[in-house]
């Protein structure tokens, strides 16, 4: 059987991702000067789906690193409640893979207008979206075919880690993100298909993960969704005793994601929680962590692991969606550009 679209663009990402490292140098230096030398009073994402997850991560680093709060927008307080949010000394910045969806580009455009500072980190550049920003950064994940985002989602990743080292000027965090392709080359071939012998046969899931990792579970539930018609939901190991563990009982997968950082500890104690509750455990993780069964390959920092974690999990939940009979590539009522008010 051919390769899927999904499966062949989700190979591509390291490719990609070296690409991207080579453009918008200076671009990505001058933003974070800039950033450093107005600093901001607010900050907002403006995305959708996939995208959105990418933002989270991006707002989990500027938070982590720098902290400064970082909102995600209602896109609807523009387009439909008209909302006239201050601009002045606000930085807004939207992800997307194609651009295209008219409640990305509203609030953009009322937003540049106003005022602020306005930034589109698109996959492609000649876009409504991107002639909507001041600052235009592409992905350079090259042509996306499948309806299923992977490589265009791990270009976002990366984008919005160069955004932090520019504005932080962390030289550690830099290289680290120049070391990414060869960490992503590593990544797609580790060995996650304990995670489709698992889940071949069920119809619902928890995605657990906290910090860094929670946009990365964020991401994995709705794959779930999207390419293997699994109720899957995403939680924080902080949030899923205050009533999701009502659900839990034996046989009950879960998908607990536990890359390096301070939010580890817990995720692996919750892992053996789990267990002892009769749960099956999926465990994310650094390669000798015990009860681990999808190993996590380590980059260069901590706190991009994540985005080696996702390149993983990319070809499972691929194998995943044939395993049960479905087409990744085409999702049902799926499209690939959304277009939302």
């Amino acid at each position: 059987m051919p390769d899927t679209q999904m499966l062949i663009e989700a190979r591509q990402a390291p490719a990609a991702i070296a690409r991207q490292l080579t453009h918008e140098v200076t671009a990505y230096r001058d933003f974070g000067a800039w950033l450093k030398a107005h600093s901001p009073g607010s900050i907002l994402t403006v995305a959708r789906g996939s995208s959105d997850h990418a933002a989270h991560f991006m707002a989990y680093l500027i938070m982590a690193r720098l902290g400064r709060l970082v909102t995600s927008l209602p896109m609807s307080l523009i387009t439909l409640y008209q909302s006239k949010i201050q601009c002045a000394g606000l930085v807004s910045m939207a992800f997307s893979q194609s651009g295209q969806s008219p409640d990305l580009v509203a609030p953009m455009k009322f937003f540049t207008h106003g005022g602020a500072c306005t930034a589109a980190f698109v996959n492609q550049p000649d876009s409504p979206l991107a002639h909507a920003a001041n600052w235009i950064f592409p992905l350079h994940a090259g042509e996306e075919k499948s309806v299923a985002a992977t490589k265009s989602f791990i270009a976002q990743l990366v984008a919005g880690a160069r955004v932090v080292a520019a504005w932080q000027d962390d030289a550690a965090l830099q290289n680290a993100i120049a070391s990414l392709p060869n960490s992503l080359e590593r990544a797609r071939a580790a060995d996650w298909s304990a995670g489709v012998q698992v889940l071949k046969n069920c119809d619902r899931l928890f995605v657990i993960g906290r910090g860094f990792g929670l946009p990365i579970a964020m991401e994995a539930a709705l794959k779930f969704k999207e390419t293997c018609a699994i109720q899957a939901e995403a939680f924080s190991a902080a949030e899923v005793k205050h009533g999701p563990m009502a659900l839990i009982s034996d046989g009950y997968p879960l998908l607990i994601m536990a890359p390096r950082g301070p939010a580890q500890s817990g995720l692996l104690a919750l892992a053996d929680e789990m267990r002892g509750r009769g749960a099956t455990v999926l465990l994310a993780a650094p390669i000798g962590t015990p009860g681990c069964n999808l190993p996590i390959i380590e980059t260069a920092s901590i706190d991009l692991d994540p985005i080696s974690m996702i390149q993983s999990f990319y070809p499972m939940v691929e194998a995943l969606s044939r395993a049960r009979g479905f087409d990744p590539d085409r999702p049902r009522h799926l499209a690939k550009v959304t277009r939302t008010q």
